[in-house]
């Protein structure tokens, strides 16, 4: 067992009843009405964070540009028809990407989703009618590299399609068929040029077979004339609330006019699978300002404020005995969330802390800063800053506020308590969502402060790591299927032969359970070899 790994997966879980109710928490704190000026998220109990983590959708992805929130407040004035006021943004969107024509979502997931539904029904309202039954439908099959799998096809799967995966040329031609509506790739090391499956060889394989090929480009940098189009993919998909720093709610679909079209009447306004995916008007036109501006930005000016930035932090940070930094940039031809990162690196054994644990208190203790963390290795730990979405006013407090936690003197962490009790065994684990129970079963081996095992959640059965400390016990595992994943990171009391705690879900934020132990006595029968084969079946 890697007793480090299993460390830093539970050295920030919370124990017993410490876990924030975020609902409460704000409701205690909300009075008055909200304000609506710089501290409207302080009248209503939340604190705003410093962004230094990048366009991540869990804090609110990137700034709005300026063009952007005019947009928006002049298209809020007027009423139009959006069919028509579709037809103008995409014609807008073409002059301005030299794509084919181009449509806004709600969202790049809402891009994908709209994309699928267009390759599985052609335009023909019937067949859209019918997601996600495709019992019915001929074009039902979607095709994914194993190496695109990821948490947002979940958007395609939305449609009711079925997934086909790939991992070779030879095993896409042989998936393609009559069924095959569309072929989805994320952008990467993995479907670079040069690659087994890159998006030349896939588009070089599906374009004489008329089967569409969708680029999911979320996070990245658009590009004029768009690189993956050029390649040879049909549509592309990308993120407002990213790199272009449009709507987050917004997105925007580039390619191939009569697909896009088709794309379109599957979106709202329209009745059907994409209803539930309404852009306002606002958003839209807030998103083709984005677009505009993102052809007359001073993207190198932008470079060199970020990199004077982390200029600035890193030679504060590094006034700290022990600290060093130094700024990563990406590779030339790297689109996904560019930008410089600057990794502050320390000794965890000198400083007594380590990146993910000073990641934890910044992000949770104001002023709270969000910063990525990991370790690197015994005796080297780090944190990093992306200032893509910092602005100025912001840099010398990040800078103070990291020399401050650094310089913290701390006592060098105690050794592992001894256990109070076993946790070997056979465990029935009642569990408490917000609105349902479920019941879950851990087997459990125990040596010193470790434990390991297996646990067998509603529909699986995955390894179980953690540690005992007296009588207070951490465990995680995580349920995993191609495109899907939950944390389940339990932290509670053991009393007896009872358990009781927190589930940290990680994304899908907390649960109760309660485990108890199962006793168990098997029979003690001799056990017959056969000397030869059976003599009846």
């Amino acid at each position: 067992m890697d007793r480090r790994h299993v460390i830093k997966n539970l050295a920030m879980l919370p124990i017993g009843g410490s876990f924030l109710s975020i609902g409460n928490a704000a409701q205690a704190k909300s009075v008055g009405p909200i304000s609506l000026d710089e501290d409207i998220y302080g009248s209503i109990g939340v604190d705003t964070i410093i962004n230094c983590r990048g366009t991540f959708t869990i804090i609110g992805g990137s700034r709005e540009r300026p063009e952007v929130l005019t947009a928006m407040k002049a298209a809020a004035g007027n009423f139009i028809q959006y069919d028509e006021m579709a037809h103008g943004i995409g014609q807008r969107l073409a002059d301005i990407t030299k794509a084919e024509w181009g449509i806004i979502t709600a969202g790049c997931a809402a891009a994908m989703k709209h994309a699928t539904a267009a390759c599985v029904s052609g335009g023909n309202p019937e067949i859209l009618l019918r997601i996600p039954d495709l019992s019915l439908v001929h074009k039902n099959e979607v095709i994914i590299p194993r190496y695109s799998r990821n948490v947002y096809d979940a958007s395609i799967r939305n449609i009711g399609v079925t997934i086909m995966e790939v991992s070779t040329p030879e095993e896409l031609e042989a998936a393609i068929s009559s069924k095959t509506a569309m072929i989805y790739i994320t952008t990467g090391r993995q479907s670079a040029t040069g690659q087994p499956l890159s998006l030349e060889v896939i588009a070089g394989i599906a374009k004489p077979k008329n089967i569409p090929v969708l680029v999911d480009a979320a996070a990245e940098d658009l590009t004029i004339p768009n690189v993956h189009l050029e390649k040879g993919a049909t549509m592309v998909a990308y993120s407002g609330g990213k790199a272009i720093c449009g709507p987050q709610c917004a997105g925007i679909l580039l390619g191939q006019k009569d697909i896009l079209m088709s794309a379109w009447q599957a979106s709202s306004p329209h009745h059907g699978p994409g209803r539930d995916n309404k852009v306002g008007k606002e958003e839209m036109m807030g998103m083709l300002a984005a677009v505009e501006a993102w052809v007359t930005r001073d993207h190198e000016q932008e470079w060199k404020n970020w990199e004077n930035w982390l200029e600035q932090i890193s030679a504060k940070v590094t006034k700290v005995k022990g600290v060093t930094a130094n700024v990563q940039l990406p590779a030339a031809d790297e689109l996904n969330n560019r930008a410089p990162t600057l990794q502050v690196m320390w000794d965890p054994n000198s400083l007594h802390i380590t990146g993910p644990e000073m990641a934890e208190y910044l992000g949770r203790n104001k002023p709270r800063i969000a910063v990525g963390g990991r370790d690197n290795g015994e005796n080297n730990t780090l944190i990093t800053i992306t200032p893509s979405q910092m602005v100025a006013g912001e840099v010398p407090i990040v800078a103070d506020r990291l020399v401050e936690v650094l310089s913290k003197k701390r006592q060098p962490k105690k050794p592992m308590a001894a256990p109070s009790g076993s946790l070997a065994g056979r465990w029935l684990v009642e569990i408490q969502f917000f609105s349902s129970t479920s019941t879950h079963k851990w087997y459990l081996e125990q040596d010193e402060n470790w434990l390991m095992g297996r646990h067998e959640s509603d529909y699986t059965s995955q390894d179980i790591l953690g540690t005992i400390e007296g009588n207070e016990v951490k465990l995680h595992s995580t349920y995993r299927e191609p495109g899907k994943q939950v944390q389940y990171m339990f932290g509670g009391k053991l009393q007896g032969d009872t358990l009781t705690g927190n589930i940290h879900l990680g994304e899908y934020q907390t649960a109760t359970f309660t485990a108890k132990r199962v006793t168990y006595s098997p029979d003690r029968k001799p056990i017959l070899i056969p000397d030869g084969p059976p003599l009846a079946t």
